[in-house]
């Protein structure tokens, strides 16, 4: 469709942010319906809009009401918050190094929470304290990340840092390897981490991760020109007038942030920072100020239709969301290796 007419710009703006508003409220919809437990439309309508105005909300049965507030609410809730987090991360991180390919775990996020997890459960640490070190282990991981990528280099440098997180990766996977393998008995608990679950999700876990998501989103969207500079090198970027350095810290800070604090509640759910941007860029192409918006709506609408596909694909038994996105991920993995392989030959 051609938008080039005057005001094109912004019609074309207006009903992509309205699709995506309406995909979002579409798969929240269908998440709090869908599982294990059928949940009788009326009652539920009734309960929600009774309960915001503060009437009666005895439209459904006590376990009808748990399973409603306790566990899909939070659960399409946490899926939504996710999926924006891992969207807007990958995002980011593929402008700030200009790298196709670059996904929310690329400074070793994944590998350092997971193996603060794997620690955290092999001492016996309490339930509630497993999303608190998940969170540390993944910001300590970025910061030893930095560290060794200013003692290789030059820190700004997208090549150095890359390559300093593949190793800090690499380290954390060994050890973890090695713990898990001294302490066979705690594999099933550490591996239903990793594979990503959104089944254990509570309003505790959805407010303690919204706080730092929401401000790492914020800061990302306040910088669409920023990251829009950067995409074209940092040379140009400096001619611009653009402290590279200073900004490509900043912006990786941020989306580590938002990356960590999803992680940390989630499990590892790869390939959401990937599959989400790239189709959208295809749409709309690369401008941050359009895409970023999208992203955010997109993620959470395409989190939300995978944790739905988990749950219903096997029932009663549940798929973790990890193993769905990946399913998906793969071959769109793959068919970008051949679109880039294809643009550069």
């Amino acid at each position: 469709m051609n938008f080039s007419y005057p005001g094109g710009e912004m019609f074309k703006g207006t009903l992509s942010i309205t699709v995506g508003i309406c995909a979002v409220v579409a798969t929240l919809i269908l998440g709090i319906f869908i599982g294990a437990a059928p949940l009788p439309v009326a009652g539920v309508f009734h309960t929600l809009s009774f309960g915001l105005l503060g009437g009666p909300d005895s439209a459904l049965s006590a376990r009808e009401s748990a399973i409603l507030l306790n566990v899909r609410l939070p659960r399409v809730a946490m899926a939504a918050l996710v999926g924006t987090a891992l969207a807007i991360a990958g995002a980011t991180y593929q402008a700030v190094f200009r790298n196709p390919l670059a996904d929310p775990y690329l400074l070793g996020i994944s590998s350092g929470a997971a193996l603060a997890v794997t620690v955290a459960i092999l001492f016996g640490a309490a339930a509630a304290m497993i999303p608190i070190v998940g969170f540390a282990g993944g910001i300590v991981a970025v910061v030893v990340t930095y560290i060794a990528g200013n003692s290789l280099g030059d820190r700004s440098s997208p090549v150095t840092v890359i390559l300093a997180g593949v190793a800090v990766a690499a380290f954390a996977n060994a050890a973890q390897q090695f713990l898990l393998q001294r302490n066979e008995d705690s594999l099933r608990i550490i591996y239903g981490w990793m594979l990503g679950q959104l089944g254990a999700s509570s309003w505790r876990g959805v407010l303690y991760s919204a706080i730092p998501v929401l401000v790492g989103v914020v800061a990302v969207l306040m910088s669409a020109r920023a990251l829009d500079v950067l995409s074209v090198g940092d040379t140009e970027a400096a001619s611009l007038g653009l402290n590279v350095g200073g900004v490509r810290v900043a912006l990786v800070a941020a989306a580590t942030l938002i990356a960590a604090a999803s992680v940390s509640v989630s499990g590892l759910i790869g390939f959401v920072g990937i599959i989400v941007p790239h189709a959208l860029r295809i749409i709309v192409g690369p401008g941050h100020r359009l895409l970023l918006p999208l992203v955010a709506l997109w993620g959470a609408a395409f989190l939300q239709v995978a944790d739905i596909v988990g749950r219903t694909v096997m029932s009663p038994a549940e798929v973790p969301v990890g193993v769905v996105t990946a399913a998906v991920g793969g071959p769109f993995f793959l068919y970008l290796l051949r679109r880039y392989g294809r643009s550069k030959s």
